[in-house]
């Protein structure tokens, strides 16, 4: 969430900023700085009451000693009244910090100056593309050609589990792995380091990255242990870091995972949840880095890159989005989307967003960096799809059609040990 100093100190700044998004914030900024000078009057008078309390206690043991019986008596009343009083001061202090605590959470991130107004997708700005996206006279969506060469049984998916939860079968299972191994051989090349995380997590960790509350209701959740099956493996693997105090020369830290993720989806249909396009369960390897505030958006930008190489590698057309303010997410102060061209489905396909989350995350993990000096600031996080398996499985079988017989990439045939699926 906000860091309070930077609302205090950028409130008009912060106000503007979440116009973007198309909304108007000046009534919660007002209300959460409102809470805080509350909550600083209240630990203010709660300080000196205490002091206030600790001398008299120690003039009551002088006036018992000096006989001073009628005034001890008195002072113990004074005592007894500031306990009673401060105990209520304090009670009164933690509901202001919850409350706090709960409007700040309902602000989402600042958009990043570089980002402009906009509703949803259709505001989005084209950053770049690479390719040629067109589509071939023997054009033919995934689903029939996972169909003809035995790839992927959707009907068989919904019979085990219910739409939304394919099995991939033969060379479908082993080009799926291929993509999985050669993505996470890809980053380990440039410098991350593998982490296999739990894919289950408690409130705390959907907290600290954002899922909670704002997504609450796109988790599958498992009510009986209190917890959320991942979306991502951004919510572990960043969560990894909370509570904790990195460092400063140990970054950046550099961390890549591949899991299966789990999402409800909700409302979504059509076209949209066809085939492989929109899944309740889907693999995707995601690399997080948490990095030193003024190096971020280099960062970010390499992390584009580094997609970019692997779309390059698999010879998939692909454009890089810049978001608008309302179509980013909830905790993203800048997210680029990649996205591929199907041929078979003749459109635009996302397969990866690449996000910087500055101090938002790492304020809600209360994720710090310890400079040589000893002095400590919240780090920036970023994450990134590197990549999402479903959508580039389509792209890759559906680009890769000649009529006849799929060609596998170059870069994926010594992982599949075959060149072609006929």
């Amino acid at each position: 969430m906000l860091e309070l100093s930077h609302i205090r100190e950028n409130r008009q700044e912060i106000i503007d900023a979440l116009k973007k998004r198309f909304i108007d914030a000046e009534s919660s900024i007002n209300d959460i700085i409102a809470l805080d000078d509350k909550r600083k009057h209240a630990q203010f008078t709660l300080d000196q009451n205490l002091n206030e309390a600790k001398k008299v206690a120690a003039e009551i043991g002088q006036m018992m000693k000096a006989g001073q019986h009628e005034q001890a008596n008195d002072a113990k009343v004074k005592t007894s009244e500031l306990k009673k009083y401060n105990q209520e001061l304090d009670q009164e202090l933690k509901q202001i910090e919850v409350d706090l605590k709960t409007l700040l959470a309902t602000i989402p991130n600042a958009p990043h100056a570089s980002v402009v107004a906009g509703r949803n997708s259709e505001d989005n700005e084209t950053i770049r593309s690479w390719g040629q996206a067109e589509n071939a006279d023997h054009a033919t969506p995934h689903w029939d050609l996972a169909k003809t060469y035995n790839l992927i049984d959707f009907e068989l998916g919904v019979k085990i589990s219910g739409a939304g939860f394919p099995v991939y079968m033969g060379k479908g299972a082993k080009l799926q792995r291929s993509l999985i191994q050669f993505f996470l051989d890809q980053g380990e090349e440039a410098g991350y380091t593998e982490v296999i995380p739990p894919h289950l997590v408690n409130a705390d960790s959907g907290f600290g990255t954002g899922q909670l509350p704002d997504k609450d209701g796109q988790m599958y959740y498992a009510a009986e242990d209190d917890l959320y099956l991942i979306p991502t493996a951004e919510v572990p693997i960043t969560n990894i870091y909370r509570d904790v105090i990195v460092v400063d020369e140990d970054l950046p830290i550099k961390n890549i995972g591949y899991t299966p993720c789990f999402r409800r989806e909700a409302g979504s249909y059509g076209k949209e949840v066809r085939g492989l396009n929109r899944l309740h369960q889907f693999d995707k390897v995601e690399i997080v880095q948490i990095s030193r505030p003024e190096e971020s958006y280099a960062a970010l930008e390499k992390i584009v890159e580094h997609v970019e190489n692997l779309l390059q590698q698999l010879e998939l057309p692909y454009r890089v989005l810049r978001l608008c303010g309302g179509d980013m997410g909830f905790t993203s102060a800048l997210t680029y989307d990649l996205e591929v061209y199907s041929k078979g489905q003749g459109r635009w396909l996302e397969v990866s967003s690449v996000s910087n989350f500055e101090t938002y995350q790492a304020n809600r993990m209360k994720l710090r960096i310890k400079s040589k000096d000893g002095k400590k600031r919240n780090a920036h996080t970023l994450n990134g799809s590197a990549l999402a398996l479903p959508r580039i499985l389509a792209a890759v079988l559906e680009n890769n059609f000649d009529g006849s017989e799929i060609q596998v990439p170059k870069c994926l045939i010594p992982y599949t040990k075959f060149e072609t699926i006929s």
